[in-house]
């Protein structure tokens, strides 16, 4: 019933445990909701149940074998035979970040393809470590032209392009075609974002020359958010390992966490690996080989089409106005003129339990943004969005392309 602490230091005070300082109590109570934004997307059930199991110690034998199941199922998302493939600790950031602290010294120049927030953010990280930053920037809602950025590493010659396949802050997509090998051909590596795109559109890192490449779990992988998947081709690694400083973060440092991962003979400890999000991800890429890419990809595409039907019948525009141009996986819808987004927002939360975003960055307060990723990507979800907007948009005395009068 209280009384001194007998086992502490003898030079130090001990007071009285205050009453003031209150901690959460009970159990938790988490609602559901149905959870088709931009991520992160409902975890499949397989995964979430994976992430019960057991912990087992960072170290442990049969831990390690589960991380090579994990390598092994990073080269099939990812279309690569690169042995270095690992989960990064940590989000979609933390993948940016990692690129640039181990492919980028002082001084050196990075062409960054800058179309929206993680354009923006990428030469934010990058002018941290103190490179060279030129942007490459083109109007929200397009992509860039295989001559626009051929133009730009003509010129340049950098040592880094950065490209975002899926933008999900304007739902633009951005073709491949050519990159890696005009980034070769110039001395440059090609650095790829593909947060929200991986297993939902196609992605082909050897054939497509992708150097470096993250990705995120909580996307169309249908994972819990906090691990990144990664992989850099040999041409990257030689880059690493040539650098003629070190890599200026501990955390992110790709010589440490390879050995960690296997990629050398040995196991290093790094640090504690998030063991439980971890058997997640294993479970998520054994649902990704078990379905099949080429299956994911046309799923995804079907039901693009099911939903954008059914939105242009609304009498509602795509904020990428290029068919070419528009992403899947996460799609910006432009907010009607006279519209309360977040009012409809909002309606169909508390009607419907359906979670679906505003816009972000250069789309903020122009744009809805619905995701079609992973588990949540079926039929009955799409017809659901369709009819959550009629409604919402309805009670708001919107009828098609123009809203009626009060």
């Amino acid at each position: 019933m209280g009384g001194a602490d007998t086992h502490a230091r003898p030079e130090e005070k001990v007071f009285p445990v205050s009453d003031k300082i209150k901690g959460p109590q009970g159990v938790i109570k988490v609602p559901y909701r149905i959870l088709m934004g931009p991520g992160p997307s409902n975890a499949h059930p397989r995964i979430l149940a994976a992430q019960t199991l057991p912990l087992l110690g960072h170290l442990h034998p049969p831990f390690l074998a589960l991380m090579d199941e994990i390598k092994a199922g990073l080269q099939y998302a990812f279309q690569t035979e690169s042995k270095y493939t690992l989960l990064i600790s940590g989000t979609g950031h933390a993948g940016m970040e990692l690129c640039l602290a181990n492919m980028l010294e002082p001084g050196q120049k990075v062409i960054i393809g800058n179309n929206g927030i993680w354009g923006e953010r990428c030469a934010d990280m990058a002018k941290r470590y103190e490179a060279n930053v030129i942007e490459l920037k083109c109007p929200p809602g397009q992509s860039f032209t295989f001559e626009e950025v051929k133009k730009a590493v003509e010129e340049h010659k950098p040592a880094l392009l950065f490209l975002c396949q899926g933008e999900s802050s304007t739902g633009v997509q951005q073709s491949l075609a050519g990159m890696g090998e005009l980034c070769h051909q110039n001395g440059a590596l090609l650095l790829v974002d593909t947060v929200c795109s991986l297993g939902a559109v196609p992605f082909f890192g050897d054939a497509w020359g992708v150097d470096i490449c993250y990705s995120g779990s909580q996307k169309a992988l249908s994972a819990s958010p906090g691990t990144t998947p990664f992989f850099m081709s040999q041409k990257a690694h030689d880059r690493l390992t040539s650098r003629k400083t070190g890599v200026h973060s501990y955390n992110y440092d790709l010589n440490l966490l390879g050995k960690y991962w296997g990629w050398y003979e040995g196991r290093f400890y790094h640090h504690t690996g998030i063991v439980s999000l971890w058997y997640g991800m294993r479970e998520a890429l054994a649902i990704v080989y078990e379905t099949g890419l080429e299956t994911m990809w046309k799923r995804h595409r079907e039901l693009y089409d099911q939903l954008w039907e059914g939105l242009r019948d609304l009498g509602l525009e795509p904020f990428a106005e290029n068919p070419a141009d528009q992403l899947p996986s996460v799609n910006t819808i432009k907010v009607p003129e006279g519209i309360d987004w977040l009012g409809l927002n909002n309606y169909v939360m508390g009607k419907y339990n359906l979670e679906i975003a505003g816009g972000l960055g250069p789309s903020a307060g122009k744009v809805w943004r619905i995701g079609i990723m992973g588990f949540n990507a079926t039929a009955a979800n799409i017809a659901l969005v369709i009819a959550a907007f009629k409604d919402g948009l309805q009670s708001q005395g919107f009828h098609g392309a123009k809203k009626t009068a009060s």
